[in-house]
């Protein structure tokens, strides 16, 4: 599904060059649950954004879903992310000034689908993470529990092939964080592939395996299996 050899993203200035990977090195399978673990500026975040196409990288080779990363052009990248890959991020990153239906509709409007189909993937969606009622809702008047649940929608509504979280409960309180794992669960149970960056030793011994990241290299992997996921359905038609 996922898979990097030998990596490197290098930061260059006239008197600097600076690795935020080196030769970095993972393989996620298809229907894994994976959390990223390692310090402040091991390199965490740059690989998420590499994996997400949101950034290139120096060396190397990237894998996703079988396709060499390195050989596409910026539409392609654009394609690929908007349609195999959903964003998890800490922040949010809702729009504020449009409501929860409305921000689940901006990145399926890209892909060009009918009003009608739109419509039923949103609901759908907002169902899926309980918060049907509240489709009309700006993100103002939401908690930050409900927050991330929409942004967790908004992933869901493209049926994506793999799901990208980074530090999704960093800002939630001890409650809110452990609705949002269980969600995160039940949709890795169905079979997506999840990787989680995550600073919570707890949460990550909820995942199905760890990698450590120190120096933006992979120091170890755990591995822990807790349960198999059956095929996602969007995987059954590719």
């Amino acid at each position: 599904m996922l898979k990097m050899t030998r990596l490197s993203k290098v930061y260059r200035t006239e008197a600097v060059e600076t690795y935020a990977l080196r030769d970095f090195d993972i393989d996620v399978k298809e229907g894994e649950f994976v959390a990223v673990t390692g310090p402040s500026g091991s390199g965490k975040t740059t690989f998420l954004t590499i994996a997400g196409l949101l950034e290139s990288f120096s060396s190397g080779e990237y894998h996703l879903d079988g396709i060499e990363v390195s050989k596409l052009d910026d539409n392609a990248r654009s394609r690929i992310r908007n349609e195999k890959i959903g964003f998890i991020f800490q922040a949010f990153n809702l729009i504020p000034d449009l409501n929860a239906f409305d921000n689940i509709d901006v990145p399926l409007r890209y892909r060009g689908m009918k009003a009608a189909e739109r419509k039923q993937r949103i609901m759908d969606s907002l169902e899926r993470v309980g918060l049907a009622a509240r489709a009309k809702h700006y993100p103002a008047e939401l908690s930050g529990g409900q927050q991330q649940r929409v942004a967790i929608a908004r992933a869901l509504a493209g049926s994506p092939r793999l799901l990208l979280a980074d530090e999704p409960t960093g800002n939630l309180d001890t409650q809110m964080a452990r609705g949002v794992l269980e969600l995160l669960e039940d949709i890795h149970r169905e079979g997506a592939t999840i990787v989680m960056v995550t600073h919570d030793p707890e949460l990550a011994a909820r995942a199905q395996r760890n990698v450590h990241i120190i120096d933006g290299q992979v120091v170890d992997i755990a591995e822990e299996p807790r349960f198999h996921a059956q095929p996602h359905a969007a995987t059954a038609k590719a």
